[in-house]
């Protein structure tokens, strides 16, 4: 359970058009949802946004017209951490560690990781979307605590997934840009 200050950010990526019913209840509860990137259809980010508060960018398949407005970076602020989301890690275009940033999110090589270096967290939830090679079916979540992040993913490839419970009710009305 999370104490009452926390926020929690449900992380998805490479859905490809498919929002899996598992990964749908894993963000259920979550204060926001981040998503890395080849989305694949605007139904996807309609799904999401009633879910929570989204924040999405542009992957190299999001193509048609309905993703023209995504942006291929966000940078957000998640209570005292800043957090720059990014489809494709290898494209990343800044010094996270020089520029305040704490926490990396992005998609694209649908294998999930948490590393840290140099003070920066890199999380990847890994696809959720449809099965590719013998990777996993996977999302994952940041918990910020004040200026802390914890990280986890999740693998949805087994038993269902259930959400985390909810110890208050998501803050609403603050700049998408800045929870």
């Amino acid at each position: 359970m999370t104490a009452i200050n926390d926020l929690r950010v449900g992380l998805i990526s490479d859905t490809h058009g498919l929002l899996r019913p598992d990964a749908r209840a894993f963000l259920m509860g979550c204060d926001y949802i981040v998503h890395g990137g080849d989305v694949g259809s605007a139904e996807i980010l309609d799904e999401l946004a009633v879910t929570a508060p989204l924040i999405a960018v542009r992957g190299n398949n999001d193509t048609e017209p309905w993703a023209a407005h995504l942006p291929l970076t966000e940078l957000i602020r998640v209570g005292n951490v800043f957090v720059y989301v990014i489809h494709n890690l290898e494209e990343l275009d800044i010094d996270p560690a020089a520029a305040g940033i704490r926490v990396i999110v992005s998609g694209h090589s649908h294998k999930p990781m948490i590393e840290e270096r140099d003070q920066v967290l890199y999380v990847n939830p890994g696809s959720s979307g449809p099965r590719r090679f013998k990777l996993p079916i996977s999302v994952g979540e940041i918990i910020v605590s004040g200026s802390a992040v914890k990280a986890r993913i999740v693998d949805l490839s087994g038993p269902p997934a259930s959400p985390a419970p909810r110890a208050h009710p998501p803050t609403r009305g603050r700049s998408r840009r800045s929870w």
